[in-house]
C-alpha cells in the first residue's frame, strides 16, 4: 500500500492584469500567478490533482514552470478542468470527458459559462502497488437561484449525471475505489452534495479523515477587483469537496485545504486534498 496526496484546486481562470490590480502595484495576470500555482505544488507535492477554471494559457505556463523547476508533472487534457499527475508515479488507463449542456430542460437561461462547468475522469494504475482507482475533477454552475431559478436542482442533476458515468467505469474497472473532486459551488447541505451522499453512495473525506480535519472553508474572495482576505467561517460553508465511495476503512489520515498568505493574491479557493493510504 502506498500513501497518496490527492488534491483539487481552482486555479482562478484569469489571463492578464487589469487596472485595478495595477493601480495596487500588483499583477494579476497567468504569467505572475502560475508561479504561485507551482509554488503551491512544491510546498504539497500532490500526486493527482484536479484542477477547475484552468485556462489553456495557464495550462501551458504551468507546464512550461514545470520544466524550469524540474517537477513530474503531466497533464489530461480536460479543457478548464484538466487533470494533473505524477507520470513518475501513474499510469493513466482511461479518461473520458464531458461538458454539461448549457441550456436545461425545465429552466430559462444558460447554465454553463465558458465551457468551463464540465467533469473529466482518469482511471490511474499506482505503478509500485499496481492499486487500480478512478480520480476525476468537476466543477458545477456557480449562481444561486435567486439570480438564476433552478440552479441548485440544474447542479444537482450535474452531480448525477457525473455519478452515473463514474458508475459505469468502476463497474468495467472491477469496482475499484473512486475519488471525486471539485469546485461544486455547493455547501454541504446542498441538493447537489447531499445526492451525491445520499444515492450516488459516496462519504465526504472530511467525515473519514482519522488524524486531521481542516474545519474552515478555505476561500478568499480574490478576484478582478482585489487581492483576498480568508474568510474564517466553518466546514459547511465550503463550496470545494473530495467525495470517496468503495475506499478501504480508515484509509484517509488527513483533509486539509492549504491556506498560505501568499496564495491571497493568485487565486480565490484555497487547495484542497486528502492523504489517502491503499
Amino acid at each position: 500500500m502506498n500513501k497518496l496526496r490527492l488534491m483539487t484546486q481552482n486555479q482562478w481562470n484569469c489571463t492578464n492584469n487589469n487596472e485595478v490590480w495595477e493601480a495596487l502595484g500588483l499583477d494579476c495576470s497567468a504569467a505572475v500567478r502560475m508561479k504561485g500555482h507551482i509554488q503551491i505544488f512544491k510546498d504539497l507535492m500532490p500526486d493527482i490533482v484536479g484542477g477547475q477554471e484552468v485556462n489553456m494559457d495557464m495550462q501551458m505556463l504551468f507546464k512550461f514552470y514545470c520544466l524550469e523547476e524540474n517537477l513530474p508533472y503531466t497533464i489530461v487534457w480536460g479543457n478548464m478542468t484538466p487533470l494533473i499527475y505524477r507520470a513518475d508515479k501513474f499510469e493513466l488507463l482511461d479518461t473520458e470527458y464531458i461538458l454539461y449542456p448549457a441550456m436545461v430542460a425545465d429552466f430559462e437561461g444558460k447554465f454553463n459559462d465558458a465551457n468551463s462547468k464540465s467533469l473529466n475522469l482518469g482511471v490511474f494504475r499506482d505503478k509500485q502497488s499496481g492499486k487500480v482507482f478512478i480520480f476525476a475533477t468537476t466543477h458545477l454552475w456557480w449562481m444561486s437561484d435567486e439570480r438564476r431559478p433552478g440552479s441548485s436542482e440544474v447542479r444537482r442533476r450535474q452531480i448525477k449525471q457525473a455519478t452515473e458515468l463514474l458508475a459505469k467505469y468502476q463497474q468495467k474497472y472491477d469496482n475499484c475505489p473512486i475519488i471525486f473532486v471539485g469546485d461544486m459551488n455547493a455547501r454541504f447541505n446542498s441538493p447537489s452534495i447531499q445526492y451525491a451522499l445520499g444515492e450516488g453512495g459516496y462519504s465526504h473525506a472530511y467525515h473519514l479523515a482519522t488524524d486531521y480535519r481542516f474545519e474552515e472553508r478555505g476561500y478568499n474572495a480574490c478576484g478582478p477587483k482585489a487581492p483576498g482576505t480568508w474568510q474564517h467561517t466553518p466546514f459547511e460553508t465550503a463550496i470545494d469537496h473530495i467525495l470517496v465511495k468503495d475506499i478501504p476503512e480508515g484509509a484517509i489520515s488527513r483533509f486539509d485545504r492549504y491556506c498560505p498568505d501568499y496564495y491571497l493574491t493568485v487565486s480565490d479557493h484555497a487547495p484542497a486534498y486528502i492523504d489517502i493510504t491503499f
